[in-house]
Parts: C-alpha cells; structure tokens; sequence
C-alpha cells in the first residue's frame, strides 16, 4: 500500500482555498498510485480557527465543503481531512457543541469520524473552549487486496490507528507523568492496530523538532508499531507551523522525513507481509538553532504578509542590530525589492548609525528614505512648552522621538498600503524599554520572542551563512546598544548587560523561578528584583503590542496571560 504525505499550509477560514489543495495534493496522490491520502488536523479549515468555531454558519460551510471533496475526490482514493464537527448532544450531556476530527473519506462518501482524544489548554492551545474530547479509541481497516475500507478485521487487513495532534503527548514512561487519564497510543496498541497515524497542526519551537522525534522513537520502540505523523506548516498570526512530517518504522528507525517550514507531499510505502514502514527520502534539519530559527522567522513573517493581502513592507532603519535582522528577515521572505527602509535621523543620531544603515540596506539591496525629525521635535517642544514650563526635560521628550518616527512610519504604511514591521526584541518588550505609539507601532513585531543575546547569534550566523559575502555590516555587531535618544546614550544606562539580563528573564519567564531562586543561581539581589519589577510593570505595554512571532515555548503573546492592575508581593 502506498501512503501520500501532504503537508500543506491552508488559510485559516478559507474553506474553497483550503479543499483545493487537498484536492490537488489527492490527484498527485492518485497519479502517484497511491491508496491513502494524510492530511493534517483540521485541514480543511486550518488551525488555530479560534473563535471562528462559535459561528454555527461557519461549522455548516465546513460540513458541506467536506461533502463537496468527498464527491470529488478519486473514488480508489482514501483520504483522511481535519474538521470540526458538531457535538449533536451536547445540550444533554453539557460538554462543548464541536469535535476536532477527521474525516476517513473513499467512494464519494464520508464512511467515518474520528474525534481527538486529548484537548491541550496550555501555552497558545485552548482546546476546551471550542470542542469535547473523544470517548473512544480511532481505528479503521483496509481490506489488503482490494484496498477498500472494511468493516471485517483479519488476516487480510490491515487495521489503522488513527490519533490527532496531542493524542501523542501523553506517554507517562516518557514524561515521567500523565497528564490525561488516557493514552491513545497505548490503546490503539492493546487493540492490535498495525500502523499508527497522527495527523497534527504542531506550532514550532526553539527545538522541538528534535523532542518530536525522541517521543516518537520511545512510542516506536515501546509499542513495537509504526508510527507516521504528518504536521501543517506555514504561519498563522504569531504561531508558526514548521511542516517536519516524519515516519518510524517498527525499529524506532527514521525511514521519512518532510522538509522544514515548506509545504511538501511524499510517498510512502506500506510492506503488507512485514506490516511496516519503508524506508524514502529523509529532509535533513536546519544543523544549528539559529538556521531553524532564522526559517521559521522567515516563513512567519511570508505567511502574515500574504494571508492579510499585503505585498510590500516598511520598517525604520535605525543602524541598530534589531532593525538589521529585521530588514534581512523581511527581505527573505518578501524579496528585498518589496522592502522599504525608512531612517530617521535626530541630533543624537550618529553618523556611524547612518552610515551602517545605509551600508545594510545595500547589502540587502532594500530601498531607502530618509526623514530629518529635528525640525518635528522642536514643533512639539514648542507646543508643549507652555505646559512643560520649569520642568526638566526627560524620558517624555525622549519618547517623543520615537513617537514622530512611529508617526512617520505608519503614515508611510497608510498611504501606501504597506504592512509596518516593529523591530523590538523580548528582552526589550520583556522590561518595557519600547515606546507605545512609537518603536511599538505595526502589524506584526517580527523578533519579539527573539531575546537581545539571540539577536546578535542570529546576525553572527547570517553573515556565515554564506562565506565572503557580510550581510549585517561589521560595525552593527560591535557597537554597543543605544536608542541614540540623548548625547552618549547606551542601553546599559538603564539595563543590565544583556547576557545577565537574558539569563534571569530566562529563569523566570520561562522556568518561573522566584527571585531566590535566581538570586541564588549568582545574581546580584537588587539586579533580580528590578528586573522582575520591570517585567510586571510593562504589561501594559505588552497587552497593546503587535503579534509577534513565536519561536520559544513561553512567548508574550496568545500563550502570555498575566494580569496588568497587580503587584508582586515582596
């Protein structure tokens, strides 16, 4: 039996979109003589679908589109399609009114239903607001000669298990815990299924490819069963699905795997005597953090730029690293064309920052304009002087700057209908050294799951990436960071040196440490707790913020949801 693998990259919401591509990937499959067709969860609407899910009219145009590809798929052909379906007593029993399923299509007919299992709500899942979890285990069989789904299991069938998405991650052995009261790969097993298939939308993270992959061999060679797991890729608002479909066979051995952050479409090979998976082609990974970071980033960045029809993208150019790696990403996913790099130069922009922006934006070959703000801040400082009379100046004048350059910029993106990127990184939306209604300003905020120190690996690695050609111009690397908004201004004024910095957000961001926990780990005490007392004051800020694209397993953003009116007790 040949399986065909397709990772695809559907539009959330476009039903007719999104059943075209399943139902060009089945004729490559037909023509490719394959049997069963794989795609991934909740294919045919894309996933996250969120509040979409609470429109009934938009459950019944997902019904009928589904019924629409049953009628036009290949007969021979049978498919496997992610859907919402409805919770037909939900009224009675008083669960939630949608299943996440998938529908097993062959004949012209929808022939079963399979609902999910385990409903993740954590990080950016919130599974149980829309749908019930499935009360059984999902199986189907194939007749071997005829290649027909059956009702009879013998010894000429071969019986598929079938999970979706979390259905996976829920090994005790492997964990060291449960965290649902059932495991549907354990339970496919005891049933006898020959093959397992988990059809998955699995957002990317710093590593997780990697962690996929260790939990699949342990599922392997724990079960002694074959496990073919297919992924969504592309990107949907500030999640990114990175594709990476992969196959074990019985031995817990690679035998396939599906290129990173593309769509992709392979075919596999069933062995009926062995009942296991065969070997084919294996897409090596990214070999290094910063190449499966800096694709990811990309495809994100591509995705939100197309799917919200825009064509063209403004940002400022400052001659900060930031803005570097931001203008190199936009113009990766984009084509530098497509690009425009605004500089906004004050009396305390530097020369050496001119000079190092345009020197960027000719190493990307990005267009360019420049703005003098000199004569903008003197109109504002004129206007308010009568109210700001025997004051000092201070950070207000100073973030005046940015919100004339935050100004300029989305005039730009308004005239012209580009898409305005923000360039902050996490360590800077992390403590609130960002400007609302200035640096802050745009669409999407490309890097701000990117901290400062990854900032400068990304760069490093961008420059290698490529041997004899320097994408981020030397002297951007070196110099150290300033908003250049008063004479002599460095970052370090008001925060500590990034690799301290990026340690303790780290600790307690990400692994929730107390303040004696990272006090204890070598950090200065009043360090620890003005950095914690930064991070809590600027959520606020954060909670008015563009999306930003996620890449670690605790971002700001859909999965972040912290109170602002709250204090910390000391």
């Amino acid at each position: 039996m040949k399986i065909a693998i397709a990772q695809l990259n559907p539009t959330i919401g476009n039903l007719t979109f999104n059943a075209k591509k399943i139902l060009e990937a089945a004729q490559k499959a037909i023509e490719s003589g394959a049997n069963l067709l794989l795609t991934p969860e909740l294919s045919l609407c894309g996933y996250p679908p969120r509040d979409l899910l609470l429109d009934p009219s938009f459950i019944e145009a997902m019904a009928t589109q589904l019924q629409i590809i049953a009628k036009k798929l290949p007969p021979s052909l049978i498919t496997l399609v992610g859907i919402a379906t409805p919770n037909d007593r939900w009224h009675v029993t008083g669960g939630k009114p949608l299943y996440n399923s998938i529908a097993l299509l062959q004949q012209g007919k929808i022939q079963q239903i399979f609902h999910k299992r385990l409903l993740p709500t954590y990080d950016v899942f919130d599974e149980y607001r829309y749908f019930e979890p499935g009360g059984k285990s999902n199986d189907f069989a194939i007749d071997c000669d005829r290649l027909e789904i059956t009702d009879t299991a013998n010894e000429r069938t071969w019986k598929i298990g079938v999970t979706i998405c979390e259905d996976l991650w829920n090994d005790e052995e492997f964990w060291g815990k449960r965290n649902y009261p059932h495991n549907p790969i354990a339970e496919l097993a005891e049933l006898g299924v020959d093959l397992i298939v988990n059809l998955s939308a699995s957002p990317y993270t710093v590593g997780k490819q990697a962690l996929r992959e260790k939990m699949l061999n342990h599922a392997v060679t724990r079960y002694q069963k074959p496990i073919l797991y297919v992924n969504q890729v592309g990107g949907n608002d500030d999640l990114v699905f990175d594709g990476n479909s992969v196959a074990f066979n019985r031995s817990g051995e690679v035998i396939y795997r599906a290129a990173n952050c593309e769509t992709d479409f392979s075919i596999l090979e069933f062995d009926r005597n062995r009942k296991d998976l065969l070997k084919t082609l294996i897409v090596s990974f990214p070999k290094c953090e910063e190449a499966e970071i800096w694709e990811a980033l990309v495809l994100g960045v591509r995705d939100y730029v197309r799917k919200c029809g825009f064509s063209k993208i403004v940002l400022g150019l400052s001659g900060g690293i930031d803005s570097a790696l931001v203008a190199a990403i936009a113009s990766e996913a984009i084509g530098a064309p497509n690009v425009l790099g605004v500089l906004m130069s004050s009396p305390y922009t530097s020369k050496a920052s001119i000079d190092d922006a345009i020197a960027l934006a000719q190493n990307l070959g990005i267009l360019t304009h420049t703005f003098q703000i000199s004569d903008l801040m003197q109109a504002y400082d004129r206007t308010l002087k009568p109210l700001f009379s025997g004051t000092k100046p201070g950070v207000s004048e100073e973030n005046l700057q940015s919100r004339i350059r935050g100004n300029l910029l989305m005039a730009i993106a308004n005239k012209f209908g580009h898409l305005l990127v923000s360039t902050g990184n996490k360590s800077e939306m992390a403590v609130g050294y960002c400007t609302l209604y200035g640096d802050m300003n745009g669409g999407l905020a490309v890097i701000a799951d990117v901290p400062k120190t990854r900032v400068f690996a990304l760069c490093k690695w961008l420059n290698t990436r490529q041997p004899g050609t320097e994408v981020i111009p030397q002297n951007i690397l070196i110099k150290p960071p300033s908003a250049e908004l008063k004479p002599g201004q460095v970052d370090q004024d008001s925060l500590p040196p990034y690799e301290i910095l990026d340690d303790i957000l780290h600790r307690f961001i990400h692994h929730h440490q107390s303040p004696d926990k990272i006090v204890a780990a070598g950090y200065d005490p009043n360090v620890v707790t003005k950095v914690i007392q930064l991070v809590t004051r600027a959520e606020f800020k954060r909670r008015q913020a563009p999306p930003g694209l996620k890449i670690t397993d605790r971002a700001f953003g859909t999965g972040w949801r912290m109170p602002i009116a709250a204090r910390r007790s000391p």
